[in-house]
């Protein structure tokens, strides 16, 4: 056994030094503190060192903390108690690690004292942070405005920009339609050009085609012409050797004729080539008459175009000129139009004036005696307008009092509201951090509706809610053969409360998984009391939806606000269910496969425990997921290849214990800090009697496995209990349920658990077993939560938890 100072809890006082003008100056960033369960002190940012070298860092305050005082420390000259007081991180941490040792562990006065010493320490410390968080929230008040002006002056040159967008385009669209317009213009200038090209080419080539026509039969005649003069030279010889070769006269003669034959031919081919040459002239020259009648037509074209476009600019000076006088024309007959019907509106005014003159003569006289008696009885309506002016006045200055006096009960009222309100927080807040530190399993109770096929009347008489201060919302009574049981919880939901209400109660506890603790939340309780319900709510009704959709629309939301605090958060999603002491990977692709996983061929899904508390499932499915439509979409999944079947006590009961696994990993840029984080949620199975249920066949077999399985949770639940040293066993292994919520029920995790009961009187000695149970689910200490945080190192990978 230590001495009786070993088992006082160490004193802050030699840790606290006085903060210098110059520390005080310097910045200190702000994480948080909080003294719920689900909130625990934390460093962020280290921002200043000190002159001996020692690094100090600041925290956040919670909000409602104010009315806390320590009585032994006087005020400063600064009005605050720990206004020359600041904290060093080896301080915090030693008053965050700090254990409470007692000599003797049913000596509650000793318990009680240093639980005091603590809280006022705790006190101390928080106020010396509230003073922090009034500077941050001015900076963040002033940044916050200087935003707000670099944002609207923003907007105002946005509205500038597309102002002159709006008219470049315009412009732009204008000068688009005149390119067409004239892109159409060219491309039939250039139509026409191309056509009048074409013919252009073909003419000449034509032309081309008969001179070289023309060159070969000039060719030919040359030809002739030659042969022509070599058969001259010929016989101009013969004539000259006829005298001397008369002898050979007769042999020549034969060779005569045949030359005369010889030029006969050339002289006809000579025929033929003139004709021919005849009617190539003949169709040249017709060409050429063509070409000039052509040439004549598009002269006369041009001019008719030309002629028609001046023509047409007369026109549309005309049709202007035209309309313009038009205008005027109308203008003038408008106009006149007017004079004429004001003329014919006077001239019959006049003739009307003239008939009614006489009326309204005699209708003066009756009026003007009319007008007498009522001055008459205008004077004493003033009279009496006086007097009732000052009685007004009177009854105005009493109601003025009595409407302040309504204006100063109202501000008494709110603001005995709000301190009531806070007063509860505060007690919450101090409640949880008792909690904490005792290390317990929290425990929450609902009480189900009665249903329209339950008996009517039951629940008033079975189930009554204490309304003490103390009890008031967390005590709940049960009535069994006229014996009264009490129970009190952590929180008990009547009938009557919505889902939101339950889950404003676990959010701050589910945010405690974005602050990097494991936090595990189940539900118990016989079947058809609800936990599906309470769980997973009602499909297709957003205003039912339970704490699984709520919790991760709640984590997603905190990790886009807390994006401008440089924390970047990555979430691995999985789902299975334990079914027959089975396990089944509710995300497997192939859900015939999943559902046969121990068969020959099938997956052996192993449970296994680290060194660091943390629990992995061999071969599961592991889904990486960035928004709440993801999850919800597995969610769908999960829901429709989960296990469920009908009973007698349930239509829809869920025959298997369904895990809900988040697991989160956090870093932040600016301070290189990581955080792990798991939430797992389950939906355990209902546990039923066989005389009730009626079960049989496969429904039997499921209904003695979910006995079973909720009999050894009450076991392990029975030897934490009654644990006093490390070495007891508590037999965990007897179940994969138990083994695999070993960190949450004996490790460093923070437990929630939900215990339905039902309001049906035939339902009594159920709801009877599950409150005894949950009540000693809330005597187990299991240990205090522990942060898991760390530095950036080279390599960041997320745990699987």
């Amino acid at each position: 056994m230590a001495s009786n100072n070993q088992n006082k809890p160490p004193v802050l006082s030699n840790n606290i030094t006085k903060a210098s003008p110059s520390s005080n100056k310097k910045k200190l960033g702000v994480d948080e503190v909080t003294c719920d369960k689900e909130q625990k002190f934390g460093a962020e940012k280290m921002v200043g060192t000190a002159n001996n070298a020692r690094i100090r860092q600041a925290f956040s305050v919670v909000n409602g903390i104010q009315d806390l005082g320590l009585s032994s420390n006087p005020a400063s000259n600064a009005g605050s108690e720990c206004g020359t007081i600041e904290f060093t991180r080896e301080d915090v941490e030693a008053l965050l690690s700090e254990k409470m040792r007692y000599k003797n562990k049913f000596n509650y006065k000793e318990r009680c004292e240093n639980m005091m010493d603590y809280i006022k320490r705790l006190r101390l410390c928080i106020k010396w942070f509230q003073e922090l968080e009034g500077d941050y929230a001015f900076e963040h008040e002033r940044l916050r405005n200087a935003l707000e002006l670099s944002e609207q002056k923003c907007a105002e040159m946005e509205l500038a920009l597309r102002n002159k967008e709006e008219e470049l385009n315009l412009i732009i669209v204008e000068l688009r339609k005149s390119f067409a317009s004239l892109q159409e213009k060219l491309a039939k200038e250039e139509s026409d050009k191309l056509a009048a090209l074409d013919s252009l080419a073909r003419e000449k080539e034509t032309r081309l085609n008969m001179e070289r026509s023309h060159a070969s039969l000039s060719e030919d005649l040359g030809k002739a012409q030659e042969e022509l003069q070599s058969a001259n030279q010929r016989i101009a010889s013969i004539n000259d050797m006829y005298k001397l070769l008369q002898e050979y006269n007769s042999s020549l003669q034969h060779y005569n004729t045949k030359l005369q034959k010889d030029i006969d031919a050339a002289h006809e081919s000579i025929k033929r080539g003139e004709k021919e040459k005849s009617a190539i002239v003949e169709n040249l020259s017709t060409l050429r008459g063509q070409y000039k009648s052509l040439q004549e037509q598009l002269s006369t074209y041009k001019a008719s175009q030309d002629e028609a476009m001046r023509q047409k600019d007369a026109l549309v000076h005309e049709v202007a000129s035209m309309r313009v006088e038009l205008q005027q024309v109308r203008d003038d007959r408008d106009h006149q139009l007017s004079q004429v019907q004001a003329l014919t509106a006077e001239v019959i005014k006049h003739k009307e004036l003239a008939v009614s003159s006489e009326d309204l003569e005699a209708r003066c006289a009756s009026q003007s005696n009319q007008i007498r008696s009522l001055s008459d009885q205008l004077a004493a309506a003033e009279e009496k307008l006086e007097v009732s002016d000052l009685s007004a006045l009177e009854t105005k200055t009493e109601f003025e009092g009595q409407k302040k006096l309504i204006n100063e009960l109202r501000n008494h009222l709110e603001d005995a509201e709000y301190k009531l309100i806070e007063g509860e927080k505060l007690r919450k807040r101090l409640h949880n951090t008792i909690l904490e530190l005792k290390g317990n399993i929290r425990v929450f109770c609902r009480v189900r509706p009665l249903l329209p096929d339950d008996s009517s009347g039951s629940e008033g008489k079975l189930i009554s809610y204490p309304t003490t201060t103390e009890a008031l919302g967390r005590g709940i009574d049960i009535m069994q053969n006229g014996q009264k049981h009490s129970f009190s919880f952590d929180r008990v939901f009547m009938p009557d409360e919505s889902q939101e209400d339950v889950f404003v109660e676990i959010s701050q506890l589910v945010q405690s998984a974005l602050d990097g603790y494991k936090v595990c939340i189940f539900a118990y309780g016989q079947t058809g009391s609800g936990k599906t319900y309470t769980m997973m709510g009602k499909p297709g009704h957003p205003d039912l939806k339970g704490l699984i959709p709520r919790s991760l629309e709640q984590i997603f939301q905190t990790r886009q606000s807390l994006l401008s605090q440089g924390w970047k958060y990555e979430m691995q999603v999985s789902m299975l269910e334990i079914y027959n002491e089975t396990i089944r990977d509710l995300l497997s692709t192939n859900r015939d496969a999943s559902r046969l996983e121990n068969a020959c061929n099938g997956k052996q899904y192993a449970i296994k425990h680290d060194a660091s508390g943390n629990t992995h499932v061999t071969d599961l499915t592991v889904v990486d997921v960035c928004s709440t439509k993801e999850v919800s979409y597995l969610l769908d999944r999960a829901a429709h290849s989960r296990s469920v079947g009908k009973t007698q006590m349930n239509e829809q009961s869920s025959r298997s214990h369904f895990v809900f696994t988040l697991r989160i990993s956090g870093l932040n840029e600016s301070t290189e800090q990581q955080v792990q984080g798991i939430l797992n949620l389950i939906d355990l199975a209902g546990s039923e009697r066989l005389s009730k249920s009626g079960s049989t066949g496969d429904r039997l077999k499921e209904t003695q496995a979910i006995n079973k399985s909720l009999s050894s949770l009450s076991d392990v639940i029975f030897a934490l209990a009654k644990k006093e040293k490390k070495e007891d066993h508590v037999p965990f292994r007897n179940s994969k349920l138990t083994y695999l919520l070993q960190p949450c029920l004996g490790g460093d995790s923070k437990t929630l658990m939900f215990v339905n009961i039902s309001p049906e009187a035939s339902s009594v000695g159920e709801s009877l077993c599950s409150l005894r149970f949950a009540a000693r689910v809330n005597a187990c200490e299991i240990g205090t939560p522990r942060r898991q945080t760390s530095m950036r190192s080279s390599e960041s990978r997320l745990s699987l938890g």
